[in-house]
This record gives C-alpha cells, sequence and structure tokens, in this order.
C-alpha cells in the first residue's frame, strides 16, 4: 500500500464544483444535496443542472453523460461559474466531457472502479490511457457498495 502526501491547501473565495456521470447515477441528485448543505451554511449559490443530449444513451457513452455544477461562496454568486475548481467524474465518458472545464491545477476526482478498459473504450479512449493532472483515484463504487450492505445488516435487514 502506498502512502500519498498530503496535498497543499488553498482558501478560496468562491468555488465552482461539477459533478458528471451517466444519466441515472444521481448527478442531479448528488448537486441538489451539495447545494443544500453549502446553503444551510450560510453560503449562496447557483447551480446549472446538465442534461444528457440524447434519451437514453448506451451508458458508458459520452452522449449520455449528466452533470451539476454548483458555485458557492460566502459572498453574492451571479452565475454558476464559467471555469470548474473541482470535478467529480464517475465515468470516463464523464471525464472526457467534462476535463475541458476544469482551470489549470484544478482538483478532478475519479471513481477508479468504473476507469475499466471496456469503460474507457466506451468513452473513446486507448484502454491504457491516463490522463496527468492532480486528481484523486478512489473507488467509489466499491465503497458505496460496502457501505451499503454494512448498514444494513446493521440495521438487521440483511
Amino acid at each position: 500500500m502506498s502512502v500519498q502526501t498530503p496535498l497543499p491547501s488553498e482558501k478560496l473565495q468562491r468555488v465552482a464544483i461539477r459533478f458528471a456521470g451517466d444519466s441515472g447515477d444521481g448527478m442531479q441528485l448528488t448537486g441538489g444535496q451539495f447545494t443544500n448543505t453549502s446553503a444551510l451554511l450560510g453560503n449562496d449559490f447557483a447551480t446549472f443542472p446538465d442534461f444528457p443530449a440524447e434519451i437514453r444513451a448506451p451508458r458508458g457513452t459520452t452522449f449520455g453523460v449528466s452533470g451539476f455544477q454548483v458555485h458557492f461562496a460566502n459572498e453574492h454568486i451571479h452565475t454558476p461559474g464559467d471555469i470548474v475548481n473541482a470535478l467529480v467524474a464517475m465515468n470516463p465518458a464523464a471525464f472526457k466531457v467534462h476535463i475541458v472545464d476544469v482551470e489549470p491545477g484544478g482538483i478532478v476526482i475519479v471513481n477508479s472502479d468504473e476507469f475499466t478498459k471496456g469503460n474507457l473504450k466506451k468513452a473513446g479512449y486507448q484502454p491504457n490511457y491516463n490522463p496527468r493532472r492532480r486528481r484523486a483515484r478512489k473507488p467509489v463504487s466499491s465503497l458505496s457498495n460496502s457501505d451499503v450492505t454494512y448498514d444494513a445488516r446493521v440495521a438487521g435487514r440483511w
């Protein structure tokens, strides 16, 4: 197991975060929850939901990517933001569609469980594609599944 050095932190006056994944992955719900939490903390915000261009596009393709952007700050916000400070991409297709909007040096969090050879191919990448950016790879699907299983067992419903 490798030990990662913590990234340097930086205090920003305003932040734009984009959540992106396949239609049906819950990006609108995630963005809405993030917005509600930010509002409860007293922040001003503007949001921009982004729905896929095609109805029922094949999973994992760039045509079916859904997103939700929230721009928040402790001062007045007037737009959902032109530049994304942080991207949360649930699959290679979402990464491919939205990475161009991330500021240089921005933070990118990807669901490493979905960056398989098959999903990379569906998104139009070479099987060994490895983007070179400041990013965090987290097995979101595995973590979510294990958390749900654990919670159900504790609750006596398993």
